[in-house]
């Protein structure tokens, strides 16, 4: 025995022991119907995530429709400093931070909130069907939200300008006016996810001992005081985790809603950095400039990540990495 560990010392960091991959092989071999599920998901991600990495080099390249893959000659930062310059770029940027903020301010508590009230009803009837009822917006199509959207906003026939008409005497063009643009994409977004969003929370409720429910209880804590002390702190990581995932993508705003639902006569506040996109790339085949803003896009995006993970490891225990 004594042999043998001296053996292992003597080994350079990273030697893979014959045993050991004996050991590695045996495992595999043995589960491999469970290893097997990997492939697709893995295949996924190499094909659709990592692959089309290899595209960002043409931010750095000039790139011309029909030519070369990976474009013609070098360029630099040449697109970076177009866009940098570019106050155009900036107006769809404030768009895209304000609508991304919106929808976290508002949009992130609300499903806590939901979480909560369902913890504490006791009939499971009426804890399904509000479930049940809560879920269903979230598998519905972006085009049919949209659509419900411009119909029950319509100036002529919406059912919301129906009740407008009747307090104020006036109809009010919700889609062609910029300002209403945010407080109707931030709210058909609540009502679509509000309720999928509960799911996590839900399960995290699941994992809180019940001890700790009933020793509460016994020391005199009302609900409420239970809510605060014990269902709170329990599922806090699930909150934290999350709410460091959203932060990371206040800049993903959706793209195909926002396209449904925007029109040139809002752009001022509507148009955000992936439409903005669509239409540089896709209509004007500017593909160089359009990769160079969606790589600055995803830089920063991960750098919101890192800040939120940052000042969520320093001030809590929970955090990505």
């Amino acid at each position: 025995m004594e042999t043998e560990l001296r053996a292992r010392k003597k080994e350079p960091r990273g030697t893979v022991r014959p045993f050991a991959r004996g050991k590695t092989a045996r495992r595999l071999l043995k589960d491999w119907q469970l290893y097997s599920l990997l492939i697709l998901p893995v295949a996924y991600f190499i094909l659709f995530k990592y692959g089309p990495m290899l595209g960002n080099v043409i931010a750095f390249r000039k790139y011309v429709p029909g030519g070369p893959w990976f474009g013609t000659q070098w360029v630099g930062l040449k697109y970076f400093k177009m866009f940098i310059f570019d106050g155009n770029f900036w107006m769809k940027f404030r768009n895209t931070v304000v609508i991304g903020a919106s929808s976290l301010v508002f949009g992130f508590p609300l499903p806590i909130v939901l979480a909560l009230l369902l913890n504490e009803v006791r009939s499971k009837a009426f804890k399904k069907t509000v479930q049940t009822i809560s879920y269903l917006p979230h598998f519905l199509s972006v085009v049919i939200v949209a659509g419900m959207t411009i119909d029950l906003l319509s100036p002529s026939s919406g059912f919301v300008n129906v009740i407008v008409k009747a307090l104020t005497g006036h109809t009010v063009a919700f889609m062609q006016e910029s300002g209403y643009f945010v407080p109707v994409y931030v709210i058909t977004g609540i009502w679509q996810e509000t309720g999928w969003g509960t799911i996590l929370y839900l399960a995290a409720l699941t994992n809180i001992n019940p001890e700790l429910y009933e020793a509460a209880e016994i020391d005199g804590a009302s609900r409420w005081q239970q809510t605060l002390h014990v269902t709170l702190p329990g599922i806090l990581p699930t909150i934290t985790i999350l709410l460091i995932l959203n932060t990371g993508a206040i800049l993903n705003v959706g793209f195909e809603k926002v396209l449904l639902l925007y029109n040139p006569a809002i752009y001022d506040t509507a148009d955000v950095i992936s439409t903005y996109l669509y239409r540089i790339g896709m209509e004007m085949n500017s593909f160089s400039y359009a990769t160079a803003i969606g790589l600055f896009d995803s830089v920063i995006g991960f750098l919101l990540i890192a800040l939120a993970n940052f000042f969520s490891k320093k001030f809590s225990e929970t955090s990505l990495w």
